[in-house]
Parts: C-alpha cells; sequence; structure tokens
C-alpha cells in the first residue's frame, strides 16, 4: 500500500529523530483490513535503555494534536500521539524495543502476562507487540520479524481457556443473583478469553480485540451479548449521560 505523502513524510521524519530505531506501518492498514476513514497507525520504536528518545522531539515536529509521555497510556501500548497532517489523522504508538525483545524471548518459551490496558478488555498479552513486529509494515530501521513460536502455541490455548471456564463460574454466580451487568461482563471476559485460546491455537497473532469473536469463529455470540437491533452509539451515549462522564475525544 501506498502511503499518503504527508503520512510517508511523518514516518520519515520521525525515524530521523534522537533516539528512533525504526518506524513501521500498523493497524488496519498494515494489514488491508481499513476502511476509508480508518486513520494510520505508525510504531515508533527507540531503547529505553539508552535514554535517548524524549518525546519532546515529536511535539517538535509541529503537527496539530497530542504528545502523551512515556509510560502514560499504559504498559502495552504505553504512550503515543493523536495526531492531524494535512487534515489526515495519524496515531503514533511509542515502542521500547528493549521490552519487546524481551517480550519475545518470553514468548519463544511458551511464557506470557496479560497486563491492564486502556482500550483491552480482558487486558492485553505481552505478546501483542511482537505480533506487531511479524505483521505491520517495516518504513524504516531494522526489527525482528518472528513467526509464531512452537511453544507459544502449546501453552497460550489452556491457559486462556481456563479463563474462560473461570469467567463462566461467575457468570453463573452473578445470574443466580439477578446481577445483568456482571453477569454479561463475565460472559464478554469468557468469550474473548475463548477466542484468544482458539487464535493462539491456529498460530495467529491478535494485536487488539476488534473482531477478535469473528476471528474466532464466534460470531454467533453477538445475538446473545448484544441484540441485532441494538442501537449501541445511543447505549454509548446514554450511559455517558448516567455516568455524568464524557467519552474521550482525541480529535
Amino acid at each position: 500500500m501506498e502511503l499518503p505523502a504527508a503520512v510517508a513524510q511523518l514516518a520519515q521524519d520521525l525515524a530521523h529523530l534522537p533516539g528512533v530505531e525504526a518506524v513501521m506501518l500498523g493497524g488496519s492498514r498494515a494489514v488491508g483490513a481499513h476502511r476509508p476513514d480508518s486513520d494510520w497507525d505508525l510504531g515508533l520504536y527507540y531503547r529505553g535503555s539508552r535514554g535517548s528518545f524524549d518525546p519532546v522531539s515529536v511535539r517538535g515536529l509541529g503537527c496539530d494534536g497530542y504528545v502523551s509521555a512515556l509510560g502514560e497510556w499504559g504498559p502495552i501500548v504505553h504512550g503515543g500521539a493523536w495526531l492531524t497532517v494535512e487534515g489526515t489523522p495519524v496515531d503514533v504508538l511509542f515502542r521500547d524495543l528493549d521490552t519487546v525483545e524481551a517480550w519475545l524471548a518470553d514468548a519463544e518459551h511458551g511464557r506470557f502476562e496479560v497486563l491492564v490496558q486502556n482500550g483491552y478488555v480482558v487486558g492485553a498479552p505481552t505478546y501483542v507487540p511482537v505480533g506487531e513486529l511479524a505483521i505491520n509494515r517495516p518504513l524504516a530501521g531494522a526489527l525482528p520479524r518472528p513467526a509464531f513460536p512452537d511453544a507459544l502455541a502449546a501453552t497460550a490455548p489452556a491457559r486462556w481457556q481456563g479463563r474462560a471456564s473461570v469467567s463462566l463460574m461467575f457468570a453463573a454466580q452473578h445470574a443466580a443473583a439477578g446481577d445483568a451487568v456482571c453477569c454479561v461482563g463475565m460472559l464478554v471476559d469468557a468469550a474473548l478469553s475463548a477466542a484468544h485460546a482458539r487464535l493462539a491455537q491456529r498460530r495467529e497473532w491478535v494485536l487488539n480485540e476488534k473482531r477478535l469473536l469473528q476471528r474466532a469463529g464466534l460470531e454467533q455470540l453477538h445475538a446473545l451479548l448484544a441484540p441485532a437491533d441494538a442501537n449501541l452509539p445511543a447505549a454509548v451515549a446514554t450511559v455517558a449521560r448516567v455516568l455524568g462522564i464524557a467519552p474521550l475525544v482525541v480529535r
């Protein structure tokens, strides 16, 4: 896929910032699953051990938008920027290559953790950034390009299936108590965990939870967990109004 000139220029500008090791094209654009209105995702890789990358340098590029501090967004997606470049929305995601390579070594031995991360319902496994290296498209610099490790395919399915089983147990308890919200929450956790298990068994990387049930062949659960005629945007607006909390607007 050819990048728009403004996005290609931004990628090059990011690659030349102090401390930046590499830049990759990620998200739906990298795998051809984008819509016409999809934004552009750029992964920016640096080494925390060298201490030479500072997000201030991204702000210095003069693009409109927000640039976070390192560690501001969570342990996996630990920082980045929401930018608009010549009218084009671009998300820049910071990745500490030292940390990612350590998680790659863990995955090659069948080890991983599931960390609480903004935007993930069941949490983000530490092999998410490893999958990004495997799937995303390099634009500048050199990065590992790992295959799905045999050891991870052997250990991950059972672990995710175990979590799904526990979540179903709690769902039954909440159902017996008449607590609909917690029951549905546990059912969602069980469904997404089972989807993780299926995809790991098939040696398919999971980078986020978007369309995860469909990928795993569990799309029939949508009819149970959210009626087909549900007005989801209206539901979001209603819940936000009841909570008295406005959804974050990044652009």
